[in-house]
């Protein structure tokens, strides 16, 4: 067991899992939730305890708090602390930003459920725990469409919108005890933006790395890399949301 703690939501796979082996490798031990890849998170689980530190595995959808709640004790019963909370489990939709018609008020809600609500019942459900942790913080996961405009779901881009807003809100209530940031990546390589971009990703991803001062997108080990920062340095950085989008929104 180690003298810090940290859970990661949603971190089977993606920048959960980068996130979560981050802070294995700084020595926290970890709280892995997932939600429905099991596999992936038992390899995420398994690759950070090579690390030397104490894993947990726990499946909870972040949308039901009685679960949440459920969760929350079994990090205290086997580590007994939490230094730190990212806040990283998130859904989508499959309906086109254009089709409105197709949008129903139950996937609208679904996805606010998870992305919003689910991120505030985690953090409530936490906050005893981070109380008792060492300099504890939380970190949130945002995205670039909840700052501006992009080709993603609406109630998506809504939901990272409102991320924006409670992590600057969280904030501002829970300090000088708590820190509480947000990170806003901006195209990232990988699953998510596949089922997104579908036969259209290599090109689209193609032609938004030249169009980046950095000329490549995002990566979950960038985003992860970032929010170890906001966790282990910047003791004097809160409400903030940290872009990581290789310069592209300041470029157009």
């Amino acid at each position: 067991m180690s003298e810090k703690a940290a859970l990661v939501t949603g971190a089977a796979s993606g920048i959960g899992r980068a996130a979560a082996l981050a802070l294995a490798r700084a020595g926290y031990d970890v709280a892995i939730n997932y939600s429905q890849s099991e596999a992936a998170a038992r390899e995420t689980a398994a690759e950070a305890a090579k690390a030397g530190v104490g894993t947990l595995l726990f499946r909870c959808d972040v949308s039901d708090d009685a679960a949440v709640r459920a969760m929350l004790r079994a990090v205290e019963e086997q580590f007994g602390r939490l230094d730190v909370l990212i806040n990283n489990a998130g859904t989508t939709s499959n309906v086109r930003p254009k089709d409105f018609e197709a949008m129903t008020a139950e996937e609208w809600d679904r996805v606010f459920a998870v992305n919003v609500r689910g991120m505030f019942q985690v953090t409530r459900a936490a906050l005893a725990l981070l109380r008792k942790g060492r300099n504890p913080c939380i970190v949130n996961t945002a995205s670039i469409v909840g700052l501006r405009p992009g080709p993603q779901p609406l109630p998506y881009a809504a939901s990272k919108a409102a991320v924006v807003n409670l992590t600057k809100t969280l904030a501002l209530n829970l300090g000088p005890d708590i820190r509480v940031n947000a990170v806003a990546p901006g195209w990232m390589e990988g699953d998510w933006m596949k089922r997104m971009l579908q036969d259209k990703y290599d090109d689209l991803m193609g032609r938004r790395a030249k169009l980046t001062p950095l000329r490549r997108c995002v990566t979950a080990e960038d985003v992860a890399e970032t929010m170890m920062s906001l966790v282990q340095s910047n003791r004097f950085v809160t409400g903030e949301i940290i872009v990581i989008d290789g310069g592209f929104a300041s470029s157009t």
